[in-house]
């Protein structure tokens, strides 16, 4: 824009227009022309009031603002536009200008629709240095570039995949090796970039991996639960990077370029035959980077670290964060969930419902409705192992449950001797023991519909049939009655108190 008023003060210093002209890089009919326009509407040096060029020139040559002659399109519409895949300025531009035909305006030519998109591209990189609070924030991602172990045996290189975290004000970093980028790994990597910074920041920042971020979302992502439930432990606060924008975690995309420099390059000429080799090196290189000096400013990470951010971290839980993994499972008809092969009961009011399950390597708890019903002491070795609570089952499973052989011969021996023969020869029919609890069971649920009279009658009247009875042998002596049928007498009873024909009977006296 023409500056107004040096042309103004230039020429009450007497200078020409040629001199004013080259001062100002202007023309000199532009020196005229302002200076024939202040004379004429009277203005001169030095002004009366504080007037700005654009004051100025509104006063010496009026509003020259008007409405435009050509449409100006929706640059917000064709920035957004631009990111999809295939689209051009070119076919955005004949859209425009169709747009402006139906609509009988001028539209702009496409020199000047460019021109006009490229400034507004301008305006909408423009980035904002944020101050980050010492003891704020900490950001965390997974390096591009990876490093190799050699296997001893076959030669084979296997990858090592390198965890970065800075703390975002010092910019003091850590760095560790890993075999895999999987949840156990991701969540071993936090606690031990807490342990090695000797506390914790107030927010966690990662990338929308999915071990971390499980949907994402501008405004409320979903977080892994796991890692959720970590970042509870130690009191922070997980805020995920928005997708596709790296500028939300500076530090960590910049050391993790820097890093792969100053350690992972650094170390490429040296073979690794364990993980833990190859972390002792990094430890070795890491040392170094943190206390090489800032090139534009004064100290280094590390002092900035202790003089600065350290006293600020917030301090770490007594006991280190144990991984949990969490999984779905439905409670069966036994009111029992599988774990990994292992069952452990629910109360059985819940059979056929959902509920989340929390297993850690020494504890398996179980949550309905986000409140914990129960927990069991994780177990190990074989499959098929049971872990029941006598107070998740029914009444009636409990009363079961209650019984074993011992008790079940107690009951019968008060019952009578034959009833205790009876369980006896239930128990001994069986190769487990648990096995002939049902029938003994059984026989205890007789007492309910017959008196334990007929129940020891009965026992006897089928040890009389058997050496070995069933409680089938029992039920349907009971339920045809002949616990209560009297034994028939045997021929030497008939011959001692039967009816005996005399002899004159067999020698045909008294016939006719």
């Amino acid at each position: 824009m023409t500056d107004y008023r040096e042309i103004l003060r230039l020429s009450m210093q007497g200078l020409s227009r040629r001199g004013i002209a080259a001062s100002c890089n202007c023309s000199r009919n532009t020196v005229a022309k302002v200076l024939s326009r202040a004379k004429e509407v009277g203005v001169s040096w030095p002004l009366k009031g504080d007037f700005a060029n654009g004051e100025l020139h509104e006063l010496l040559f009026g509003s020259s603002v008007g409405p435009p002659l050509r449409r100006r399109p929706d640059y917000e519409h064709v920035h957004r536009e631009m990111a999809k895949s295939g689209v051009t300025l070119s076919l955005l531009w004949h859209e425009y200008c169709e747009e402006c035909r139906r609509a009988g305006e001028m539209p702009l030519m496409y020199t000047q629709f460019c021109l006009y998109y490229r400034e507004f591209a301008q305006k909408t990189k423009a980035t904002m240095h944020i101050d980050r609070k010492p003891g704020d924030q900490m950001e965390v991602d997974w390096a591009g570039q990876t490093a190799f172990l050699v296997d001893t045996d076959s030669g084979e290189e296997t990858p090592a995949y390198i965890f970065v975290a800075v703390l975002s004000s010092s910019q003091y970093a850590y760095v560790e090796a890993f075999l895999s980028q999987n949840l156990e790994c991701w969540i071993a990597a936090h606690v031990n970039a807490y342990k090695f910074f000797g506390g914790v920041t107030r927010m966690l920042v990662p990338d929308n991996l999915k071990t971390g971020v499980q949907k994402a979302a501008w405004d409320t992502p979903v977080i892994n639960r796991s890692y959720q439930e970590m970042a509870e432990h130690y009191g922070t606060a997980i805020m995920p990077a928005r997708v596709r924008r790296p500028k939300d975690k500076p530090n960590v995309e910049g050391a993790v370029g820097v890093i792969s420099v100053w350690i992972l390059a650094a170390l490429r000429n040296q073979r690794f035959f364990s993980l833990a080799e190859l972390n002792e090196a990094i430890k070795e290189k890491l040392t170094e980077f943190n206390a090489k000096p800032f090139q534009k400013r004064a100290g280094s990470r590390l002092s900035t670290f202790t003089e600065e951010e350290q006293p600020l971290l917030l301090l770490l839980p007594k006991a280190h964060y144990e991984l949990s993994t969490w999984k779905v499972a439905t409670v069966q008809f036994n009111y029992h969930i599988s774990v990994n092969g292992m069952f452990y009961s629910v109360p059985y009011e819940l059979i056929k419902h959902k509920v989340d399950v929390r297993i850690t390597r020494a504890v398996v708890e179980v949550f309905f409705q986000n409140s914990r019903i129960c927990s069991h002491a994780r177990l190990h070795g074989r499959e098929g192992q049971y872990s029941t609570v006598t107070d998740h089952m029914p009444e009636e499973h409990r009363k079961y449950a209650q019984w074993n052989a011992h008790r079940f011969i107690s009951w019968a021996s008060s019952v009578g001797p034959s009833t205790e023969v009876v369980i006896r020869a239930i128990l001994a029919a069986h190769k487990v023991e648990q096995q002939g609890y049902r029938s003994c069971n059984s026989m205890l649920r007789l007492t309910e519909k017959y008196p334990t009279e007929r129940i020891e009658a009965a026992c006897q009247k089928a040890l009389g049939y058997t050496p070995s009875p069933s409680y089938k042998n029992v039920q349907t002596i009971l339920k045809s009655g002949h616990d209560q049928v009297l034994d028939k007498p045997t021929k030497k009873d008939q011959s001692e108190h039967g009816f005996v024909r005399g002899a004159k009977y067999y020698g045909g006296e008294g016939t006719c």
